[in-house]
């Protein structure tokens, strides 16, 4: 159980106390989403991915009109596809937005190597998308995403639900507000992966055979082509380079999403590989540290980010006192630190709610006015369809999101490249390390083209 933190009023007296100073913008998309359940309107959408993750993305958008639902396994998929009877049937997503041309929106909850060929085709036919996060799998990727969704003026979000949960909007208003000072130093860890999926292991060697209710050929998509094996598939193949991004993809872009949104931070300008312990040509490390530098802002400093995972974390002493959880972040200032005690900045539950160090230093501290939009329900989903309808604008949209990916992804590339990065963004390069390139930009397999 988390200690009780006098510093922080709750959700119920917070939303209470603020309702009369909640911005025009912000009561708007409120408002919008509030009307999002009885409206006749439905938003036609397919989603790709329909099992596994794409389930809850389903929910998430419960009482919309699902018309085609595709998924390359029948059996991963089979609960959706029970629950929405009425939904065309795919195993491949080309077919599936070739042939439904009512579609308006498409959820893509696929590996991370499908999120670019899928949300990409899909913008280009004018579909709002919603994409599981991390956005993509590499940096040219990320960037891809952004371009054509501001081309196509589509409606996008990335899967960052606590991106919309009420303690994390007001972390980030508190933080600009100036109550803990200038930030020059941010520290987010995961306990991932761990025992969620391995990390540091090699190719599997042996070749079983393709499950009959499986199409391993469009599971692989644009990847290299190998033999089937359950080492990859349903959920472990986050850990493959191939496929996933490992836990600074996975994990990173929950965790340091509040420090990155709150300090605006861009682009960073070096990124090193601090300690590991192994990493290979086919997965990401069983843990690493990494340091990612940020340049100034304006008048605001730089800011190093320590990324730790694998169950490393962040010295004892930055906690002063406090119990150190399996993910999360340390914000620190000149004033006082934001501390966020899980993969988000606060979430429904007044125990997910940040706290501000030292206690002692923030006792009766009120939170400053909102100047972020709220949605009913701290509702991710809710957010992009009221967008969709033209009632405001996702924040996790992907300008933002490819940004943030972008960040981390670097990390993956020192990694592999085994040295630091000094990164212009400029040129999409690291900067006299060619190496690098081909971890940067991806090369797809033959038939497969964004």
């Amino acid at each position: 159980m988390q200690p009780t933190n006098p510093n922080r009023i709750s959700r119920r007296q917070f939303i209470a106390g603020s309702a009369a100073l909640v911005t025009a913008t912000a009561f708007a998309q409120e408002q919008a989403a509030d009307r999002i359940a009885p409206r006749v309107d439905k938003v036609n959408i397919g989603v790709v991915g329909a099992g596994g993750r794409g389930a809850e993305d389903i929910k998430g958008c419960e009482g919309q009109n699902f018309i085609a639902m595709c998924d390359v396994d029948d059996e991963r998929a089979a609960d959706s596809f029970k629950k929405y009877p009425n939904a065309k049937r795919y195993k491949d997503w080309r077919k599936m937005l070739e042939a439904e041309k009512n579609l308006e929106a498409v959820i893509v909850a696929t590996p991370d190597h499908n999120h670019a060929i899928v949300s990409i085709h899909a913008m280009k036919m004018g579909k709002h998308v919603y994409c599981e996060k991390p956005l993509t799998r590499t940096i040219y990727e990320a960037r891809q995403m952004a371009k054509v969704a501001a081309e196509m003026k589509v409606q996008t979000q990335m899967g960052t639900q606590g991106h919309a949960f009420e303690g994390s909007r007001q972390a980030v208003e508190v933080i600009r507000s100036g109550a803990i000072g200038d930030v020059s130093a941010v520290h987010v860890w995961s306990d991932r992966p761990g025992s969620w999926w391995p990390q540091g292991v090699e190719r599997p060697t042996d070749e079983p055979p393709v499950p009959a209710t499986l199409d391993w050929d469009t599971w692989l998509g644009p990847a290299p082509a190998r033999p089937y094996n359950k080492a990859y598939v349903p959920f472990t193949w986050r850990g493959f380079w191939d496929f996933g991004t490992g836990a600074i993809g996975d994990m990173g872009i929950h965790n340091f999403d509040t420090a990155f949104w709150a300090l605006e931070l861009g682009l960073p300008t070096t990124v090193e590989v601090k300690d590991v312990s192994g990493v290979n040509n086919e997965t990401g490390p069983k843990w690493c540290i990494i340091e990612i530098n940020f340049p100034r802002r304006g008048t605001k400093p730089p800011v190093k980010l320590t990324w730790y995972d694998g169950l490393k974390k962040p010295p004892t002493d930055l906690f002063q006192g406090e119990k150190r959880p399996t993910n999360g972040s340390l914000i620190i200032g000149t004033k006082g630190t934001l501390f966020t005690r899980t993969w988000h900045g606060g979430g429904e539950a007044d125990d997910d709610f940040y706290v501000l160090l030292p206690r002692r230093e923030f006792l009766g501290y009120h939170p400053p006015q909102p100047i972020l939009p709220r949605v009913r329900g701290s509702s991710h989903h809710g957010e992009w369809l009221a967008a969709i309808r033209g009632m405001g604008t996702p924040l996790s949209n992907f300008g933002y999101a490819s940004v943030l990916t972008e960040s981390l992804l670097l990390g993956n590339v020192a990694l592999r490249v085994g040295k630091k990065i000094n990164w212009d963004a400029t040129e999409m390069q690291a900067v006299n390390t060619p190496r690098a390139d081909q971890y940067i930009r991806p090369q797809f397999r033959a038939g497969w083209t964004l």
